[in-house]
């Protein structure tokens, strides 16, 4: 259940940081650029960064990890699936994960007090 509620969390900032910055900013459509890239977002971010690079890394490398692969897959997705030029999907996919990086921060502070990392800490203390 930890890890709904995380995932929960995760899934609902990154749509709403990509639906003002892709869909406000940038006029992208909510379907199926916003959606599909919060989803492909939480789910690759979820388990590489949350749970495999947090617990073994911290939170900054966690964090510069999450800014390089949202920018990574924001500009390639929009690359993909909106007829935007390259060079203004890039501003948006760098904005996006400046803000995202922002709300990764904080979530990976919750992760590592009270969510799943943190319960999965104290179960394999000795």
């Amino acid at each position: 259940m930890e890890h709904v509620k995380a995932l929960l969390i995760k899934a609902v900032m990154t749509l709403a940081v990509l639906w003002i910055v892709l869909g406000a900013g940038y006029g992208m459509d909510f379907w199926p650029m916003i959606l599909i890239t919060t989803v492909v977002l939480g789910v690759i971010s979820y388990f590489a960064g949350d749970l495999g690079i947090l617990p073994a890394a911290g939170n900054m490398v966690a964090t510069i990890s999450d800014l390089v692969l949202t920018f990574l897959v924001v500009w390639l997705l929009g690359l993909l699936m909106t007829d935007i030029s390259g060079g203004t999907v890039a501003m948006a996919a760098l904005i996006s994960a400046v803000v995202i990086a922002v709300g990764e921060y904080l979530f990976h502070m919750y992760m590592l007090k009270s969510g799943p990392v943190a319960h999965e800490r104290a179960n394999t203390k000795v």
